[in-house]
């Protein structure tokens, strides 16, 4: 990332930091969106509670997806589970296959109203992205490379955790920032539920024809989204090695 690019994300990042701890202070912003003297600034709710909530169930899911995901993309890459893999396939789709509204409506028979049918969601719709950037990331490793690892006598554990996986990192990390950004999106939907999140500032916004609600709301969600990919990215590429470029 650039230097200019850098400190647009970081002014953005000020920016949201500072709408969040004090929004009341950008109302004259909001309020030619109002009519009828309705509030400029979401005030059935704290902002910044709302948005740390959002930011933690896309996190939790985030982790749940990429383990599970990672985990069965090495399984069916190796001679004993490569017959596994159209059912994986299969399996991991079944998230993209139903509209998240579809799988909370499952959920929360289930499990109840609140987070838990969110995250069931939310992972279910980000193992897509990791399985399939796992699978390619593996099976993209160059075979002289492989085939020097086995002439210095490596084993199939150790193949896979020193040469196969360092290789296959960028191309993971790839398929977690798109599952995050997706999730992060999706993730508004919960409130539906009653799960706490960003899409109570969008709902209320609806319901009460509060054209600044749902723009905050929205403002927020895609803001946070640009900035956890991109926080994400320079992670990437201080702290691994194979994803700087």
């Amino acid at each position: 990332m650039s230097r200019s690019a850098l400190v647009a994300r970081l002014a953005i990042l000020g920016l949201l930091v500072a709408f969040l701890v004090a929004p009341q202070a950008f109302a004259p912003v909001f309020a030619p969106l109002n009519e009828y003297g309705a509030p400029a600034i979401y005030d059935q709710g704290d902002l910044l509670e709302l948005a740390l909530s959002h930011l933690w169930l896309v996190l939790i899911a985030a982790a749940a997806s990429t383990v599970v995901a990672v985990a069965l993309g090495i399984f069916v890459t190796r001679p004993a589970g490569a017959q596994f893999l159209p059912l994986s396939r299969t399996l991991v789709n079944v998230g993209q296959t139903f509209p998240p509204v579809a799988v909370l409506a499952v959920a929360v028979p289930l499990v109840g109203f609140g987070q838990a049918p969110t995250l069931i969601a939310l992972f279910a719709y980000g193992l897509l992205p990791i399985f399939e950037n796992t699978i390619a990331g593996l099976e993209s490793c160059p075979p002289p490379v492989l085939e020097a690892a086995d002439g210095l006598g490596m084993n199939a554990w150790q193949r896979l955790r020193q040469v196969e996986l360092p290789l296959a990192v960028p191309l993971i990390m790839e398929g977690v920032r798109l599952s995050l950004v997706i999730n992060v999106g999706t993730a508004t939907i919960g409130s539906t539920v009653a799960a706490r999140g960003l899409g109570e500032v969008i709902i209320a916004g609806l319901l009460s024809n509060n054209a600044a609600f749902v723009l905050q709301g929205g403002l927020v969600t895609a803001l946070m989204a640009i900035l956890l990919y991109d926080g994400m990215r320079l992670l990437e590429q201080r702290y691994l090695p194979t994803s700087r470029n």
